[in-house]
């Protein structure tokens, strides 16, 4: 029956959907009312197909980054990209979208692991934890789960697994390309660190604008060399070095204006 379907994890379905449902409304306000947004280039998200999506993006903040896409998402299936007056997250029609998060966030709270309910790929960050660097092997059973959102779905993620800007791109984000050879959506997103907190949830600036640009789907070669994929998506997303020179540059030039 339609009601109890579950996802590829197991998961009940109208469990996913009812969170959405909750916590859409609760931040529905706060991005159209409280807040601002200023979206561009939504519409890609109207012809994409329906399995195989890699969706990359800078991120800024822990929760509200993903909530934000997630409004974005659903109102452009609806028809109304670059709108999300439109409440299309109630409709909720596309219930195979994830996103990857570090399982030490999703898993610090009872408000978090609510919120992974909505769709979350936790994993252990191989390089960092509890705030320092760290090296340890990279869990496989997460990348397959990585594998598995990826052939049922739309998968968005953080090349970066850090809210830092210009942090170094993960590599392994280049090697899930080569392996499933996705279509791969490049956003950039900014306004979410003036906006709130650092997880999120906390509001520090009343009208900031939050600002979201869809691009359209990258052309990669995928016999290229994994270090060439990744320079490709961290250009695409805004987060190379070349773009930290840039905005250095523009830093400077204000200040002297």
């Amino acid at each position: 029956m339609p009601f109890f379907r579950k996802n590829i994890f197991g998961q009940p379905i109208f469990i996913k959907k009812l969170i959405i449902r909750f916590f859409g409304t609760f931040v529905y306000f706060r991005f159209n009312v409280v807040l601002r947004n200023k979206i561009k280039g939504a519409e890609v998200f109207q012809n994409l197909p329906e399995q195989n999506v890699l969706i990359v993006s800078n991120h800024q903040t822990y929760f509200s980054d993903v909530a934000f896409f997630y409004h974005v998402i659903y109102s452009s299936l609806n028809g109304f990209p670059n709108n999300i007056r439109f409440p299309g997250y109630v409709l909720c029609q596309k219930d195979n979208v994830y996103y990857v998060a570090a399982q030490e966030t999703m898993k610090s709270g009872f408000l978090p692991k609510l919120l992974a309910l909505a769709g979350a790929i936790t994993i252990n960050r191989s390089w960092r934890a509890n705030g320092e660097n760290v090296r340890r092997k990279v869990d496989r059973s997460e990348v397959q789960n990585i594998d598995k959102a990826l052939q049922s779905g739309w998968v968005i993620t953080f090349p970066q697994g850090t809210t830092a800007p210009y942090a170094k791109g993960r590599i392994g984000t280049a090697f899930l390309l080569k392996q499933h050879q996705p279509v791969v959506v490049p956003v950039v997103i900014d306004g979410f660190r003036r906006a709130f907190d650092k997880k999120g949830l906390k509001i520090k600036k009343r009208k900031a604008v939050l600002k979201m640009t869809v691009k359209e789907p990258l052309n990669i070669n995928y016999d290229d060399k994994i270090e060439d994929i990744m320079s490709q998506i961290m250009d695409a997303i805004e987060q190379s070095e070349d773009y930290d020179k840039i905005e250095q540059i523009k830093k400077q030039e204000s200040v002297v204006n």
